[in-house]
C-alpha cells in the first residue's frame, strides 16, 4: 500500500493540525536526519566493495524493507543474503517482489563498481533456491575484478531516482519518444509501454481497484500499517517501512489524528481520506509501463530487478516520475481475479508481469530513509 502523503494531509482535520503545528513549533519541523544520512554517505568508503554497496542500498525495494545482508569476509567478494525477518508474507507470499528488489540492489552495485574500474560477476543462488520462499541460503556470490569496460551512464541518476507517490500533472502528456528511449534500458527482457488515452484509462481503473482490494483485505492492510513509521523519531529508530514525516504528520501524530489503529478502521476518516488519495494518484497516470518475463524462476526475478532499476534510472534521466503498481501483481487469493485480468492485458501470450508502473510528471519528493550500510554487513 502506498499512501499519498500530501493529499492525505489535506483531507484530514486541517484546523486541528494547524493549531498543533503552531503550538508545537520546534518538534514538528524536525526531519529524520539520521535516516537520510546514507544518501550523503554514498561513495565515501575506502573499500571499493563498500563504495559499491553504499550506492546499492539506495535501490528501490518493496515497502522499503531493505532486506539485504552482505558478507564481505572473502577478499574481492560480496555474498548477498536476504534477511528473512524482512519479508512480506501477506502481500508477497512467494517473495517474488522481494527477489526483484534484490535484483535492483545487485544492478546498482554493479554500476557503482564500474565507476572504480571493477566488473562484478554474479553467481546466483549457488546453493539452490525454493520457488515458494526465500531462505537462509545465499542469493548471489558477487566477485569484483578489474575491467576495461566503461562506466554505465545510468549510474549518474542513482542519487536522483525516486518512487514518486504523488499526483502527476494532468496537463503534461508523456512524450512517446521518451518512453521509447526508456525501453532501451533493460538488458534481459523487453519493456512494454503505452500513453494511449483509452488504454491508460483502463489501467487507471485497474490500479485503483487493486489498491482498494489490498486496502479492504484486513491482513494485507495490517501488513502495511504495521510498517508505518510516523514522525521523525520513529523513522530514525527504524528507517525502513512506510515513512510519514514533516510538520503535518508530526502534528497529526501529536494530536492522534493519524495512528496505526485509526488506519485500520474502515469507517474512519484516515481510511476514507486514504482512498480519496489513492484515486487522485491512480487517475493522474499519464502513461504506463510494464515488464514481462517468459518464466518466473528465482534467477529470472533477479534479472527482472536488474532491468527494473535501469528502467527507473532511464525515466529519471528523461525527467519523468514513476510509481510501481505492485498490488495487482500480488499472488494472494483476494487479488486473483485482478491478477488474471492484468496478466491477460499485459502478457496475452503468457509469462509473468514482474513490474508495472504509472508514469508522469510529479512534484519534487524527498529521498526515502535508509539503514546505514554498516547495519547490513554480516558474517
Amino acid at each position: 500500500m502506498n499512501l499519498t502523503r500530501r493529499k492525505t494531509l489535506t483531507l484530514i482535520g486541517g484546523g486541528t493540525i494547524l493549531a498543533a503545528t503552531a503550538a508545537a513549533g520546534y518538534d514538528v519541523t524536525r526531519l529524520p536526519n539520521d535516516a537520510l544520512r546514507p544518501w550523503e554517505a554514498a561513495g565515501g568508503y575506502d573499500d571499493p566493495r563498500m563504495r559499491a554497496l553504499s550506492w546499492a542500498i539506495l535501490s528501490p525495494n518493496p515497502h522499503n524493507r531493505q532486506p539485504w545482508q552482505v558478507d564481505l569476509s572473502q577478499s574481492d567478494t560480496a555474498i548477498l543474503y536476504v534477511d528473512t525477518a524482512r519479508l512480506l508474507p501477506e502481500t508477497d507470499p512467494f517473495n517474488r517482489q522481494i527477489t526483484v528488489g534484490l535484483g535492483c540492489f545487485l544492478e546498482v552495485m554493479r554500476m557503482a563498481a564500474l565507476e572504480d574500474g571493477l566488473a562484478v560477476t554474479f553467481e546466483l543462488f549457488p546453493e539452490g533456491s525454493d520457488p515458494d520462499a526465500l531462505d537462509a541460503r545465499p542469493v548471489a556470490v558477487c566477485r569484483f575484478a578489474p575491467t576495461q569496460d566503461g562506466r554505465d551512464p545510468l549510474f549518474a541518476q542513482v542519487p536522483h531516482r525516486r518512487s514518486n507517490k504523488e499526483p502527476y500533472d494532468l496537463t503534461r502528456p508523456v512524450p512517446s519518444d521518451a518512453l521509447q528511449r526508456i525501453a532501451q534500458a533493460p538488458r534481459h527482457h523487453a519493456m512494454g509501454f503505452t500513453s494511449d488515452t483509452d488504454r491508460v484509462a483502463r489501467m487507471r481503473a485497474q490500479s485503483l481497484e487493486a489498491l482498494r482490494i489490498e486496502f479492504a483485505t484486513e491482513r494485507t492492510l495490517r501488513e502495511s500499517v504495521d510498517l508505518f513509521r510516523i514522525g521523525h523519531r520513529e523513522v530514525n529508530a527504524n528507517p525502513d517501512g512506510i515513512d510519514f514525516t514533516g510538520p503535518m504528520f508530526e502534528s497529526m501524530r501529536m494530536t492522534r489524528l493519524f495512528t496505526r489503529e485509526a488506519s485500520m478502521n474502515p469507517d474512519g476518516i484516515v481510511y476514507s481520506s486514504a482512498d480519496a488519495a489513492f484515486a487522485e494518484n491512480m487517475n493522474s497516470a499519464m502513461a504506463h509501463l510494464w515488464y514481462v518475463t517468459p518464466d518466473n524462476s528465482r534467477a529470472t526475478q533477479i534479472r527482472a530487478g536488474q532491468d527494473w532499476v535501469r528502467i527507473n534510472l532511464a525515466a529519471t534521466a528523461e525527467g519523468l516520475d514513476l510509481q510501481p503498481l505492485s498490488q495487482a501483481l500480488q499472488e494472494y487469493q483476494e487479488m486473483a481475479a485482478m491478477y488474471a485480468e492484468v496478466h491477460a492485458d499485459l502478457a496475452p501470450e503468457g509469462g509473468t508481469v514482474q513490474m508495472w508502473a504509472r508514469v508522469g510528471y510529479g512534484p519534487d519528493v524527498p529521498v526515502s530513509p535508509r539503514w546505514p550500510l554498516e547495519e547490513k554487513i554480516v558474517r
